[in-house]
């Protein structure tokens, strides 16, 4: 992996074209997690990145989309919502029938953080117990520590759009030197990863910038890690 390099993507959200873009390469693809919901291709999403697994040429990390997916694919009873039945819509109607199967596996096997160095790499937030933890299994109980890599930092009021008011001073704890690279907060406003440094020197790299959403995907390359 480190001879060939990585290519870190960040949020797909069905964006299958994109998607597309962003995996040719011979680089070693990490996806941040949110492959599925409100794109056009949450199936064509997920096979891409089923296949890049059994190929040996990518993984991903869970989003709470895939988590909700998983669940629902486990037969799961769940606030159900717009996106999500668009997603297992697709997944009933696709030639391949075993795609949910295949889905439900890779999202139960997918970790909830990744360490490579002096990188960490996940979708919602950072926690220093994560360099130390081995992340739980994605479709168990949410403990504090995968609530943090799931959903990121939350300050338990509602925005006025219905989704959850989040923080950000998890940053604060990041080590010197070290960068998390992540998703799910989409706070860019040039069109570019946003990046922002904490006040013990480390880096957090914001990743979604809307693909699915009407924005569009990143990906950031890197040789050394």
């Amino acid at each position: 992996m480190r001879e060939r390099g990585l290519r870190i993507v960040g949020d797909v959200h069905g964006d299958i074209h994109a998607f597309e873009h962003a995996a040719h390469t011979n680089r070693f693809v990490i996806q941040l997690g949110d492959l599925v919901d409100h794109g056009p291709d949450s199936a064509g999403a997920l096979r891409l990145m089923l296949d890049m697994i059994e190929e040996g040429r990518g993984l991903f990390v869970a989003g709470n989309h895939d988590r909700k997916l998983g669940r629902a694919l486990e037969g799961r009873k769940l606030r159900r919502d717009r996106a999500l039945e668009d997603t297992l819509r697709q997944i009933a109607r696709a030639p391949d029938e075993d795609l949910g199967e295949r889905a439900l596996a890779a999202i139960a096997q997918a970790p909830a953080w990744l360490h490579f160095g002096r990188i960490t790499l996940l979708h919602g937030g950072f926690h220093t117990r994560m360099l130390h933890e081995p992340p739980p299994p994605v479709l168990g109980e949410v403990t504090p520590l995968l609530s943090r890599a799931l959903f990121g930092e939350t300050t338990g009021r509602m925005q006025p759009d219905g989704y959850p008011e989040r923080r950000l001073s998890w940053i604060d704890h990041i080590p010197g030197g070290h960068t998390v690279y992540c998703g799910h907060d989409r706070r860019s406003t040039d069109g570019r990863p946003w990046v922002r440094t904490g006040r013990r020197g480390g880096r957090a790299i914001f990743t979604d910038l809307g693909a699915g959403k009407g924005g569009h995907l990143a990906w950031i390359d890197l040789d050394e890690f």
